[in-house]
């Protein structure tokens, strides 16, 4: 008798589904990360002092559930990015294994997440675009602010305004910080994860996953926040007829950022992305691990691995 398998698109729904509950909790860690970006954009005034300062402030002026603005784009940048490269780098893995008979070591799997990080950006950038610009919307002056309503809203909008080509503006830095993420994350995740079973710190299970994902998370933090900072600068920014566009490309944002701002300005909002991804990192692999678990005991009736990765 053959070993049931799970069926492919499976592994899509899960890695999508998990995603989207993960970023139902750190939305407000995204849109502070955000908030505090595009503080102090050619040499304005800085406007956050921190993390604490900028939620404090958020809430006061626009009220606590404008933390959860851009929530609609969120949820659709996780059904979209998170689906596509969880699903190739499923599907990369398992080829490789198939063809050469073994596991993938370090090396190759960076590479083959990096390939799955490109690859998921582009089909999500449309929705990271959209949800940048939700998250900012709300400190811009009331006669500058897009005011879209929700999700589809704004993509009809921006394809209408601005060209259907303009949902994929700053598609080029955000498949740069989609390689940089995937590549940090797997390399330093699975090296942390290795150090603390084989000094016998933890056994397999929640508490690993945990510590391994939030040094992954840091590591992953300080490598890519600079190339984020960009993207989001890109995607934010609002080009008039006939003047020149605030950037031209991430070399220029990076390069006018440390003119204006300083160095340290490129690692801005250091608090709130290290703190939203993080736990997104740890509470997409255990959602992922519940549903696979949940899958395998109903209908493969026990079989299979605990986690689709």
């Amino acid at each position: 008798m053959s070993e049931k398998k799970k069926p492919v698109y499976i592994q899509y729904l899960f890695g999508g589904l998990s995603g989207i509950g993960a970023t139902c909790v750190v939305q407000p860690l995204d849109l502070v990360k955000t908030r505090m970006q595009i503080s102090g954009l050619g040499g304005a005034v800085k406007e956050y002092n921190n993390t604490f300062d900028a939620i404090a402030k958020i809430i006061r002026r626009e009220g606590a559930l404008a933390l959860y603005k851009g929530l609609s784009a969120a949820i659709m940048r996780q059904a979209t990015y998170t689906t596509t490269r969880l699903g190739v780098y499923t599907s990369l893995n398992d080829t490789y294994k198939q063809k050469r008979n073994k596991s993938p070591n370090l090396l190759e799997s960076m590479v083959m997440g990096m390939t799955a990080g490109a690859v998921g950006s582009f089909v999500g950038n449309p929705c990271e675009l959209i949800l940048i610009r939700m998250t900012a919307d709300g400190r811009l002056p009331i006669a500058e602010r897009r005011n879209y309503s929700h999700f589809f809203n704004a993509f009809y909008r921006i394809a209408k305004e601005e060209g259907v080509l303009a949902l994929w503006r700053g598609c080029i830095p955000t498949m740069g910080r989609a390689m940089v993420v995937n590549a940090a994350q797997l390399a330093s995740y699975s090296q942390a994860k290795t150090y603390l079973v084989k000094n016998d710190y933890f056994n397999e299970g929640i508490g690993l996953h945990f510590t391994a994902s939030m040094f992954s998370g840091l590591i992953t933090t300080a490598a890519s926040l600079p190339v984020d900072i960009a993207k989001t600068r890109i995607q934010n920014m609002k080009i008039k007829p006939g003047e020149p566009a605030p950037y031209k490309n991430t070399i220029d944002v990076i390069v006018k950022v440390i003119r204006y701002e300083g160095i340290f300005a490129l690692w801005k909002g250091f608090t709130a992305y290290y703190a939203r991804l993080g736990p997104h990192t740890v509470l997409t692999f255990i959602l992922l691990e519940q549903l696979n678990g949940f899958y395998n005991q109903q209908f493969l009736g026990g079989q299979g691995p605990k986690s689709g990765l």
